[in-house]
């Protein structure tokens, strides 16, 4: 029996810590103060801080008094506000500046490393970017550098690729520091889903088109503007910025949903964020669904991607004294 007992608290013990670790936290923002709310709109973290960022890896970074520190999900201070900057909690650590240097600490708060640099960027694939000066490069987690900061521009490790530039050209190195893809594109961005966009030419008659990691062209240079890869989608614009059109194109570069939008952003949560309003300093967005159907056809003014279902959005009908809201996948205000 005793064993049976045992068995089933431990089982409790696991499931209870499981459903906390994955709960699902959003900032709110009530009479010029943050807080929390789960999926449900209940709050779960009273509006008290000055500022307050997503939760990652469990903690939050809030800004009390001018200073920015971490809270857990309890909304208990775990990190005395002491940084002038941070970065979220990332592979375990995050970074913060203070007194004109930066560190790395632990989710205890404790320093971790002390790097010499002029800003530490968050983990990512076990490498975290540094800029020394004008230059970049990259350090491992005992604060070796694996890549020298030798580049003259540089992005976060992604999919086990980094984007570096050197010179006027971007190209992509291992996390050896080996350079995986040679210097040929003009601008480019990071490998999602095993591909990366890349333009050639210059920000106005060049066009983007995508790469896979051996550097193969896998969807020709035809597009004005390319982003990437987001299940299974990326947003594409045919014709100039003023005047070109938004659609979706699928792995093979077949234009899936047409470019009938004049703005649109990655889908998420199986939706996506497009606006056909002409009037481009104040976009009325709706959300559309794999097929271009508009699922979502309230206009709202401020538009975010959905994530664990909830949207973050601004319209003219949200309760009053509010700036912001939720909304899940009906279109229904889940807060306020």
């Amino acid at each position: 029996m005793k064993t049976n007992s045992l068995f089933f608290v431990s089982c409790f013990l696991f499931l209870s810590f499981s459903v906390f670790a994955q709960e699902t936290l959003l900032p709110i923002e009530e009479k010029g103060k943050f807080g929390f709310i789960n999926k449900s709109g209940k709050t779960v973290v009273t509006p008290q801080f000055d500022f307050a960022e997503s939760f990652s890896e469990g903690m939050a970074a809030v800004s009390i008094g001018g200073k920015r520190g971490f809270i857990d999900q309890a909304g208990k201070v775990i990190i005395a506000a002491q940084y002038d900057k941070t970065t979220s909690f990332s592979e375990g650590l995050a970074s913060g500046k203070k007194d004109g240097k930066w560190y790395y600490f632990d989710k205890t708060g404790k320093t971790i490393l002390e790097p010499k640099c002029d800003y530490a960027y968050k983990f990512s694939d076990g490498l975290a970017r540094l800029q020394v000066g004008v230059k970049m490069g990259f350090i491992d987690k005992t604060g070796n550098f694996v890549v020298k900061a030798d580049y003259d521009g540089a992005y976060d490790f992604s999919e086990g690729l980094a984007r570096v530039k050197k010179g006027n050209k971007w190209g992509f190195i291992d996390k050896t520091g080996k350079v995986a893809i040679d210097f040929l594109y003009d601008d480019g961005f990071d490998f999602m889903e095993g591909v990366a966009n890349v333009r050639k030419g210059d920000e106005t008659t060049g066009k983007w088109g995508f790469i896979d990691k051996t550097g193969k062209v896998i969807i020709n240079f035809q597009f004005d503007r390319a982003w990437t890869f987001s299940e299974g989608l990326a947003v594409v614009r045919v014709g100039d910025f003023k005047k070109g059109k938004f659609g979706f194109i699928d792995k093979t570069g077949k234009m899936v949903i047409n470019p009938t939008f004049t703005g649109a952003d990655h889908f998420k949560d199986g939706l996506a964020c497009i606006t056909i309003s002409l009037d481009t300093k104040n976009p009325a967005w709706q959300y559309i669904d794999k097929t271009g159907k508009i699922v979502i056809s309230k206009p709202f003014n401020y538009m975010s991607a959905f994530k664990d279902d909830l949207a973050k959005v601004s319209s003219s009908d949200i309760k009053s004294g509010y700036t912001n809201g939720y909304i899940d996948k009906t279109g229904k205000y889940v807060w306020p």
